[in-house]
């Protein structure tokens, strides 16, 4: 297990943003240093904004978001953060006016930026009864995913915008990362811990072996990060420690795959038959986890919630076994989307042809965003267009956490009538 991320979240004035990086700085360091000394392996330290109408809102919003966007692109790598996010572009909470032109202005932020990070929330839960999907939104990300695909590297920019949909604040994992605007900075961990998930139902005699050995060794692992992290920040006054994501992040290298420790435990190739059971029951055991370690906090619905997303991912280009798979055929859209009606976190990192228009790639947004209102989860999509390429051809970034696939066929074609003509729909779920 490693810590994939140390995340701060703080305000950061556009007038004065070295300031606010200074402190961050600090804070980062501390808990970093803390884990570091633990033998704990850091990879990433980040910094996350609040929601970007913070900074403005309409034509002048996007402006000044630009140019914050360029002074932190630039100050970010002499106070020690690999990447920033700008926040979350409200297109449930903001009306028309003042959220499009931020939207219109991410595909210049990603691609003027090194390490820059947006998203646009598109769809929420506003009651326990109610939610609101923002359908235009979901169309105008599709073209923003669309235009950050010709920005170039093959578009790999696109690791630097997302859809999400009922995410909360403080996700420590990036694109999603916002602050909650509260006063004083926070933290939060996200962890690589697919290698616990594998070597626990690696071993296994039998399901519930598996789910004994994978909650008693993972709870044990969060607890033990998180005193770390929650010492060092109640040493800094005004900071908060908004807990762990243990979600099981993979990494594209042998013994840290959720594709392997699902045909660990028996399913013969990950995107197959059997692959929704297994999605269904290591999020019944990461649920578990929660429960042991406290690692949860009530939603506005009034449920209760791990930190983060605390649950299952499948980035089919972070997961050398589900880019295999992918290439073999046995993953899809279709198949993705299914499986995160029982677990968590959505599409993230799918490669697609480069040919898919923004209304196709807007449709499956508005796919992702039905389910996580539908369900009341957090829930993202991360789609990477390639350009040139067609489905089923050969894909590939010189990226550490990416391991070689091919572009995903995405069949039909974007909605026309009553659906493309709406803008907003309010879920009726009582």
């Amino acid at each position: 297990m490693k810590v994939r991320a140390v995340t701060v979240f703080a305000a950061v004035d556009p007038a004065d943003p070295i300031s606010a990086m200074r402190g961050a700085e600090t804070l980062a360091d501390a808990v970093r240093h803390a884990l570091e000394a633990a033998d704990l392996e850091v990879q990433t330290v980040r910094i996350a904004l609040p929601p970007v109408d913070t900074v403005g809102t309409g034509t002048d919003g996007a402006a000044r978001l630009r140019d914050l966007a360029l002074a932190l692109d630039t100050l970010a790598p002499a106070h020690g953060f690999g990447f920033v996010s700008l926040g979350t572009i409200d297109a449930v909470a903001l009306p028309d006016g003042a959220w499009q032109p931020l939207l219109e202005a991410a595909p210049a932020i990603v691609g003027g930026t090194g390490r820059v990070a947006i998203t646009a929330t598109v769809g929420s839960r506003t009651s326990a009864g109610a939610g609101t999907i923002a359908m235009d939104a979901c169309r105008m990300a599709g073209d923003v995913v669309a235009a950050i695909a010709q920005t170039g590297n093959d578009g790999f920019g696109n690791l630097r915008f997302a859809a999400i949909a009922n995410c909360g604040a403080h996700v420590p994992f990036f694109p999603a990362a916002y602050h909650d605007r509260a006063p004083g900075m926070a933290v939060g961990l996200a962890l690589e811990c697919a290698d616990v998930v594998e070597a626990a139902f690696g071993g296994a005699r039998d399901l519930e072996d598996a789910r004994t050995r994978l909650v008693n060794g993972l709870a044990t692992a969060v607890d033990r990060v998180a005193g770390l992290a929650r010492a060092a920040v109640a040493k800094h006054p005004g900071a908060r420690f908004v807990g762990v994501d243990f979600s099981p992040a993979p990494f594209p290298a042998a013994g840290s795959s959720i594709g392997a420790a699902f045909e660990a435990i028996g399913l013969p190739a990950f995107g197959g038959p059997g692959t929704t059971f297994v999605a269904s029951f290591l999020t019944e055991c990461l649920h578990e986890v929660a429960g042991r370690t406290g690692m949860a906090g009530r939603t506005a619905a009034g449920a209760f919630r791990p930190a983060g997303f605390s649950g299952l991912m499948m980035p089919v280009l972070e997961d050398a076994t589900l880019a295999v798979r992918a290439a073999e055929g046995h993953v899809s859209i279709d198949r993705l989307l299914l499986a995160s009606t029982v677990c968590g976190l959505g599409l993230d990192t799918v490669p697609l042809p480069g040919d898919v228009d923004g209304a196709t790639l807007g449709a499956v947004i508005l796919d992702m965003a039905t389910l996580a209102v539908r369900l009341d989860k957090p829930l993202t999509a991360r789609l990477f267009p390639v350009p040139g390429k067609r489905a089923g051809d050969r894909v590939s970034w010189d990226f550490p956490y990416f391991a070689p696939s091919v572009a995903i066929a995405l069949n039909g074609a974007a909605a026309t009538g009553a659906i493309a003509g709406a803008t907003r729909h309010e879920m009726r779920l009582a």
